[in-house]
């Protein structure tokens, strides 16, 4: 399959007129399952997805994901949310942006063997989501579409000084029964971290008979152990078992039950993020109240979904099946962005606490973190491949 989404990347990098929308690469291409049961909508930027819609238990659609009205914010809007992109090179955290191979705790700067990526997080501590320019932020090519599913492919030319070369593709299809089903595959042309995730941001309610936040979404995870990080939210290499705290959700709890005792769980850190494109600096407050944690699965290699986030208000539930051993949950803390219409309007901003990120990827910052023995090094004969399947139902 690999081979053959080659050759069509060839084509359509010799006919790009022909396969890309004017509106490139903010084009919108819709996809529909036959019953119409789901329907979700991206644009090439990112390989986003900006719209999914699915029914609730009265048979309503609503657009359970948050987003822009104007998907070109997705490069220029200050606050760079990272609302439902695929997210690489390298997901999620990289101490000051350093990282060698073969992986080392404290990479020798100076050493031929030790890449610097820019840092974009925590005043230049960390490198957060692939860099300044991420994967979420780069010109994908849409290379083959049809009703039910949607291909992307993006070249990584060494871009924000990653070694070497890779190519991924990003396949979303969508069937009968309310199923999404994202695919990637990523190839490499030298040894190289890959890490990559999908950063979908989830109401369930979608903003409708007045609510507005996620405290009464139910959320069970399939995990007894949680990553410990530092104020600065990067591993310590220890586990926390999540027995008798907050971050227990194995039976399944509404994420606001325990908030009051989630105080510091999201970060204990100030952010300050900037956009290079319009030049403005954002800076959220300091602490967190929430969660914004890494979860190890109990079982990764399981068939049976490893998160499940339903809301009782619209009868909406969403189980999630993936290939990944990580799963992070961030309720949104810095969250400060104008809603879509369909969500209430530009009047009204998409705050704290008004969504919850569910990203499933890797072990966090395993590259710097050289004792839990991960291997995220890729190279050629040694693809990457990371799948997710989305189950709605009602209930």
């Amino acid at each position: 399959m690999l081979g053959k989404l080659l050759l069509v990347a060839c084509i359509a990098a010799t006919t790009m007129g022909k396969v890309q929308d004017p509106a490139w690469p903010f084009d919108l291409t819709e996809i529909k399952a036959p019953d119409g049961s789901i329907t979700a909508k991206f644009v090439s930027f990112g390989s986003t997805m900006t719209e999914l819609w699915v029914k609730d238990r009265d048979g309503k659609a609503r657009d359970v994901i948050l987003g822009y009205d104007d998907n070109s914010k997705l490069l220029t809007d200050p606050a760079h949310p990272v609302f439902n992109p695929i997210v690489g090179r390298y997901a999620n955290r990289i101490k000051n942006g350093t990282f060698s191979i073969p992986i080392s705790k404290n990479p020798d700067p100076k050493a031929p063997n030790t890449y610097h990526i820019p840092t974009n997080d925590q005043n230049g501590q960390v490198t957060l989501h692939g860099g300044i320019y991420g994967w979420d932020r780069r010109n994908w090519t849409l290379v083959d579409k049809s009703p039910s599913s949607v291909t992307y492919m993006h070249v990584d030319d060494a871009d924000e000084g990653f070694p070497g070369t890779v190519t991924v593709f990003a396949t979303h299809t969508v069937s009968n029964g309310g199923i999404l089903r994202t695919r990637l595959r990523a190839s490499a042309s030298q040894k190289t971290p890959i890490m990559l995730t999908q950063h979908i941001y989830w109401n369930l309610d979608a903003f409708q008979d007045g609510n507005n936040d996620i405290y009464s979404h139910n959320l069970r995870l399939a995990s007894s152990r949680t990553i410990e990080v530092d104020d600065i939210a990067i591993p310590t290499g220890k586990f926390l078992d999540v027995t008798g705290t907050p971050s227990d959700f194995r039976k399944g709890e509404e994420l606001g039950a325990r908030w009051n005792e989630s105080v510091g769980l999201c970060g204990t850190g100030t952010v300050t993020l900037s956009n290079p494109i319009t030049a403005v600096t954002y800076s959220p407050l300091p602490g967190c109240q929430g969660y914004n944690n890494g979860w190890v699965l109990d079982d990764p290699n399981s068939k049976q979904p490893a998160v499940t986030l339903k809301s009782e208000s619209s009868g909406i539930r969403v189980d999630i099946t993936t290939n990944q051993p990580v799963v992070i949950v961030y309720t949104s803390f810095w969250l400060n962005t104008p809603r879509k219409e369909v969500h209430g309007g530009p009047s009204l901003n998409y705050g704290p606490q008004s969504a919850v990120a569910i990203e499933q990827q890797g072990y966090i910052a395993a590259i710097n973190t050289p004792e839990w023995h991960i291997d995220q090094i890729y190279y050629p004969g040694k693809d990457y491949e990371w799948s997710s399947e989305y189950k709605f139902s009602n209930f």
